[in-house]
């Protein structure tokens, strides 16, 4: 039985070395073919998001047209979502860690090359997806992390920028005033005062991020994922955006897969990695997310991670494409994603593990 296939060869007579050699040369001509079999492309480029990524989608489809590669398409698809002050969880205008500081991670895989790029903990550069293509394409290594990660983007002539908004720095502050009871910061209401900067009831820590996935009509991949990370986090937290096979993992060979949600989650589960694999094993792009979240759901053990009937009580996303160009996405609980095919760009619930 060869290893890992299930599959027992059947007895043959014996053959000389160069008939092996010539067998060989065959099958790896065959199997060279399989890959860019006109079954396995899509009939147009197509790429898949995050909610917040209908125009990234639009953009990265756009730009694949275009013919740039799909790894590209992707960076800049992101780049208008990391741009916009709007979205509190991407780039400018990211929530920022416990100290009042933006801290950003990305990565991007491109799948022709197999080379990847990445950075964490990066401050002051707002398009931190930008950087992490620079890491793969102008660099032997793969992650980036602070400083180092800062110096390497001003030597590559990326600006630097204060990247707290005032409406990040206001939930930033409201966050702290509510804290504890114990410490010396207090919040308007409790004053007395009910102002312009006061913000009523609970401010949530959102995980939000950006992912795009992209597949040309020739059946190349590639994927980024972008972040600010978890609002409030312990300065230098990374989640999984930055990491390959994490928050963004592409095989060439089978597709990409991405995430948004509890990075820790994710890391432990090495989710984008195991649902490319799970696609290879031939799973729909659908059903392999759905797999992940179940994974995930087994894995997850502590009490105070569970809800009253031991599900997990925080919420992962999933996207992904396979080499033909099915999108598929999957959520811990009902949620949505972006899309861009024939159909132009759509928002569509995605598949849901568990309900409300």
């Amino acid at each position: 039985m060869l290893p890992g296939t299930g599959y027992t060869p059947a007895m043959s007579t014996p053959v000389s070395r160069r008939g092996f050699l010539k067998a060989a040369a065959v099958g790896a001509a065959a199997t060279s073919c399989s890959h860019v079999s006109p079954k396995l492309r899509p009939r147009a480029p197509v790429a898949i998001s995050s909610r917040n990524g209908i125009h990234a989608v639009e953009i990265a489809v756009r730009k694949m047209n275009e013919g740039l590669p799909p790894v590209d398409a992707a960076v800049i698809g992101i780049e208008g979502v990391e741009n916009d002050p709007n979205d509190t969880s991407v780039g400018y205008g990211g929530l920022p860690n416990e100290d009042g500081v933006v801290e950003l991670d990305s990565c991007t895989m491109d799948g022709p090359s197999g080379l990847a790029g990445a950075v964490a903990s990066l401050r002051n550069i707002k398009n931190p997806s930008q950087v992490a293509l620079k890491v793969m394409r102008r660099t032997d290594h793969v992650l980036l992390v602070g400083e180092g990660a800062l110096r390497f983007a001003r030597a590559h002539g990326f600006a630097e920028e204060n990247l707290l908004t005032e409406r990040a720095r206001r939930r930033w502050l409201r966050w702290k005033e509510g804290l504890s009871d114990q410490d010396d910061w207090i919040d308007l209401s409790e004053n007395g005062s009910h102002g312009k900067e006061y913000v009523d009831g609970h401010v949530e820590r959102p995980t939000g991020t950006i992912h795009v996935g992209c597949v040309n009509d020739k059946g190349d991949i590639g994927g980024c994922t972008s972040t600010s990370g978890l609002a409030f986090k312990i300065p230098g937290r990374v989640g999984d955006s930055p990491l390959i096979g994490c928050g963004n993992y592409v095989d060439n060979d089978y597709g990409v897969a991405g995430s948004t949600g509890r990075g820790e989650a994710v890391i432990l589960s090495n989710g984008a990695a195991r649902i490319v694999r799970y696609m290879a094993e031939g799973r729909s792009p659908t059903d392999a997310c759905l797999d992940a979240l179940r994974d995930i759901a087994r894995m997850t053990k502590v009490p105070r991670l569970l809800d009253a009937q031991g599900r997990p009580n925080f919420q992962v996303n999933f996207y992904a494409i396979n080499k033909a160009g099915q999108l598929g996405a999957a959520a811990m609980r009902p949620s949505q994603h972006s899309r861009m095919t024939e159909n132009g760009p759509e928002v569509m619930d995605s598949a849901a593990l568990f309900g409300g």
